[in-house]
């Protein structure tokens, strides 16, 4: 009862405080890789985030070694490690988040299982057009917002004291990775309602690389907006998939017209370009 009444005034800080946070290096064993490392974030309303073997499976079904990947929306990087060990240390896996709370922490593993591994994060948001942005968010220790043009944004009324700065994705991966370009396999996007945005800013190089793109549909997106992230997908030749989980086993659903983004209120979907 004790410690349930210690963590519960944790969390409750953390909603209305704004501290840095330390990081706990956990270890996790796999038959396939070894040990992975990970540096979790000690932020009372983060759960722990684990790197099982199953996830690393899930997107071996789709990364090959030696590619290309991008995790856009990285945060600490739960899902950028997995990727980047699927790619092998011969890939490049590049990982985005403006949050500079959560990019601390995402930067510590991206020096972690460089032996399996090549990470390079940027402290970036993904935007149409070069340009700096107010962060907001719900909570005060930042574990999860968004940008906005105004400092009321939608996502919460805590608003980081420093702009942060957007990139045009397109224009700076042809600037600095162009010759890593033609290995571009996959994309991940988890920006808090946002992706589709994203996606219509990245539509050239889904034409031009054809990568397989995982997003989020956010909880809060209307039905207006599923349907338009449906059809900025399928308009260029990308079928989509519900799936569950990030595992190798997990369910998996066509979504084979607009109105099949309606079936679950929150979830992460998968498309790939059948040209």
């Amino acid at each position: 009862m004790l410690n349930y009444l210690i963590n519960s005034f944790k969390r409750k800080l953390a909603r209305r405080v704004t501290k840095e946070y330390s990081t706990t290096l956990d270890s996790f064993e796999t038959n396939a890789y070894g040990t992975i490392k990970f540096a979790n974030w000690n932020n009372p309303l983060v759960e722990k985030k684990d790197i099982p073997e199953a996830s690393i499976a899930f997107f071996k079904k789709f990364i090959n070694e030696g590619d290309l990947v991008i995790d856009i929306g990285a945060n600490i990087g739960h899902t950028s490690v997995p990727m980047s060990i699927a790619c092998g240390k011969t890939g490049l896996t590049l990982s985005f988040d403006p949050n500079p709370f959560v990019f601390k922490v995402l930067e510590q593993n991206a020096t972690l299982n460089l032996q399996l591994s090549n990470i390079q994060p940027f402290n970036f948001a993904i935007t149409d057009f070069d340009d700096e942005f107010f962060y907001t968010s719900s909570e005060a220790s930042f574990n999860n917002g968004g940008i906005s043009k105004e400092k009321s944004g939608k996502h919460g009324k805590y608003v980081l004291e420093k702009k942060i700065k957007g990139i045009n994705l397109e224009a700076f991966l042809k600037k600095n990775f162009a010759q890593k370009l033609p290995k571009l396999r996959f994309i991940k996007i988890d920006t808090e309602g946002y992706d589709k945005e994203i996606i219509k800013s990245i539509r050239n190089i889904l034409i031009e690389f054809k990568p397989i793109v995982v997003s989020e549909c956010f909880f809060q997106s209307s039905p207006a907006d599923r349907f338009e992230h449906f059809e900025v997908l399928s308009s260029i030749g990308y079928s989509l998939f519900y799936f569950n989980d990030f595992e190798l086993n997990t369910e998996i659903v066509p979504i084979l017209q607009k109105e099949d983004m309606l079936k679950w209120k929150h979830y992460n979907f998968y498309a790939i370009n059948q040209g």
